[in-house]
């Protein structure tokens, strides 16, 4: 057979220059190696270019951009009634804020002791003199020790209903959980004080011989009506609000998170530990200070269940003794709340400074917690 030699190729060939004009495409094409051997196709394929290069460039018929996106008259009318609604609410609280300063600092003027440090409430046409002191106290006491309950078990609660309960038991519970809410504040007060308190005795005496040498825990020989029996009614009233967001917040943890905790070998209550708790803190924040903020105002279970101090009473900080709230005292108020209203709104005030500073630290803290 015959040996074919191999054409030699020069390695610096001259390249001519047409005369005539050299398509672009011609150019690029031979720029990256491609060499063209007619309008429209390649070397090596017998299909024609996709772009016919020899024609007209492509037309636009889109609209020209312009300054504004114009709105439809339903996307106008939505937009101004989502932000007259918010604007309505800042503006309703700052009227609310504003009727009370006015009603409260005359009253706060007149009256004949100190204000803030005063524990006697006397108000009518011949006496006028109001303290908030042991209204603040036993407010603060009743609602810290109703979240102290509340809160552990809510979250304990909500854990059980996403992670551990089948589907069939989870749901059941946390309908009953939510039913719940629905119950009126009056049937948990006398429930309370009928039913509850009496078993609750037991419950006060044993703590009080334990830990009665701390001031918390002082025992008072007080059998119903503290503020013990009243904290626990009021815990059991808040806890469908805590449980519910609790559980709504576990159940968005992401998936991921709890899969490469699984994966790592962990147990369910490490991966609980590692994935779901930290995920879910600032929802767990956010429903216990609504929760909180709903036992700072709660009123007619509260004027049931605990048992008034009386008129100037020493300062008590036990829970197992007696004392009025904020709610309480303003609902008793009776003839002079509506012939002396002043007292009674600037009782009002503080309790309005105080829930809306408990809602404003709720808001800083999830804020912090949800940007680290």
């Amino acid at each position: 057979m015959p040996v074919q030699t191999p054409p030699i190729i020069d390695p610096n060939p001259e390249v001519t220059m047409p005369d005539e004009p050299v398509d672009e495409l011609s150019v690029e094409l031979r720029a990256g190696g491609v060499a063209e051997t007619a309008p429209g196709h390649l070397v090596g394929s017998a299909q024609p270019l996709g772009v016919d290069v020899s024609g007209p460039g492509p037309v636009s018929t889109a609209p020209a951009p312009s300054g504004s996106t114009p709105k439809r008259p339903g996307d106008r009318i939505f937009s101004a009634l989502a932000s007259g609604s918010g604007l309505f609410i800042v503006v309703l609280v700052v009227l609310v804020g504003a009727f009370l300063l006015w009603k409260a600092i005359p009253a706060i003027g007149d009256d004949k002791t100190n204000f803030l440090t005063s524990r006697i409430w006397s108000v009518g046409d011949r006496a006028n003199s109001f303290g908030i002191a042991g209204l603040l106290w036993t407010t603060v006491l009743i609602s810290v020790f109703a979240m102290v309950v509340a809160v552990p078990i809510a979250v304990g609660i909500a854990l059980f209903v996403t992670h551990y309960a089948p589907a069939r038991l989870a749901k059941p519970v946390a309908a009953v959980i939510d039913l719940l809410a629905a119950i009126p504040s009056i049937i948990y007060g006398i429930w309370g004080i009928a039913i509850l308190a009496p078993h609750l005795t037991g419950v006060q005496n044993g703590l009080s011989s334990g830990l009665g040498w701390i001031p918390l825990f002082k025992h008072h020989n007080n059998a119903v009506g503290t503020v013990f029996d009243g904290g626990v009614v009021l815990a059991i009233m808040i806890l469908p609000i805590i449980t519910s967001i609790s559980r709504e917040v576990f159940q968005r943890t992401p998936r991921q998170n709890i899969e490469a905790a699984l994966a790592l070998g962990s147990t369910r209550w490490e991966m609980i530990q590692l994935a779901v708790l930290p995920y879910g803190r600032p929802g767990v924040v956010s429903g216990a200070m609504l929760g909180l903020g709903r036992a700072l105002g709660e009123t007619i279970a509260i004027t049931i269940i605990v048992s008034t101090a009386g008129n100037g009473a020493p300062f008590d900080a036990s829970l197992f003794g007696k004392g009025n709230t904020f709610a309480s005292q303003i609902a008793t108020g009776g003839d002079a709340l509506f012939a002396h209203p002043g007292p009674f709104i600037a009782a009002g005030l503080v309790l309005f400074v105080l829930t809306f500073l408990v809602n404003a630290a709720a808001r800083a803290v999830v804020n912090r917690k949800t940007v680290s």
